[in-house]
């Protein structure tokens, strides 16, 4: 028997908790932080477990996944190309025709109504990918 949907995200909750205890240092307080930001600003939001360790968070599809290196706590956007960013938060993977990320250094701190307004925009736009599917089906 597959496990629910519920069952899944609340899996993938538990080892993305424990990856922020693990990492402990300012990685984990960031990245603490920054999966607070995604939860405030969409409370049904999903959360995965994918690619051997990567927390990622989804609704109508992936809206980011969440990294740690050394240096930095990435934070990649996977249709951020696509998203209207008027406070500048992208300051990664700019060249590419799809994603955008946010690298947030060890001391920086990210906007928090401007990235709330990022994860919104990038749930509708989602929303509207999965509605043109499903138009595009009826016909």
């Amino acid at each position: 028997m597959k496990p629910s949907h519920t069952m899944e995200s609340q899996l993938a909750s538990e080892l993305i908790d424990n990856k922020l205890a693990e990492l402990g240092c300012w990685r984990g307080e960031t990245l603490a932080r920054m999966r607070a930001l995604i939860k405030e600003a969409d409370p049904d939001v999903v959360e995965e477990w994918k690619w051997m360790g990567t927390p990622v968070w989804s609704h109508d599809g992936i809206i980011c996944t969440g990294e740690s290196y050394k240096s930095v706590v990435k934070l990649t956007f996977i249709k951020g190309a696509a998203l209207s960013d008027p406070d500048k938060l992208f300051n990664a993977s700019l060249e590419g025709n799809t994603r955008r990320a946010i690298d947030i250094r060890e001391g920086e701190v990210v906007d928090a109504s401007a990235f709330k307004a990022l994860i919104l925009a990038a749930i509708e736009l989602n929303g509207a990918s999965v509605k043109s599917k499903a138009a595009k089906r009826s016909k």
